[in-house]
């Protein structure tokens, strides 16, 4: 029963998402966390770049914030690889203010979005 009610929301959050125009940023910030350890490095990548952190690589294909809303809700489109594997750790969107709903897994390290970079110079803040 609950599968069946998933599946019928699933399409209704996808055609509602499509209905916020969004503007591409320059870049993003992203804040990334040995858990390990406590450490803690917020990170500033640009689009179509990588950064290490430790034993991560992070890419950013694309951050996106609402057109009308630059200070709203924040997505990246990210690829995160353990440089001890060959697949990635993880691959898609995550959401500023919902980190929990796309998130990294990782036994050790943490990684969520917390702001686009934009043109202007202003950020879109979510953290």
């Amino acid at each position: 029963m609950i599968l069946l009610a998933v599946s019928l929301t699933l399409p209704v959050l996808a055609v509602a998402q499509e209905l916020v125009p969004t503007e591409k940023a320059q870049g993003v910030v992203i804040r990334a966390l040995d858990m390990a350890t406590g450490r803690s490095e917020d990170i500033t990548i640009a689009n179509g770049e990588t950064k290490s952190f430790e034993r991560l690589e992070i890419s950013l294909e694309e951050c996106r914030f609402p057109s009308e809303n630059p200070s709203g809700d924040a997505f990246a489109h990210l690829m995160i690889r353990d440089i001890r594997e060959e697949k990635p750790r993880f691959q898609g969107w995550m959401i500023a203010s919902s980190p929990a709903l796309s998130a990294l897994e990782h036994p050790r390290y943490d990684v969520w979005v917390l702001r686009c970079k934009t043109p202007s110079g202003d950020t879109s803040e979510s953290n």
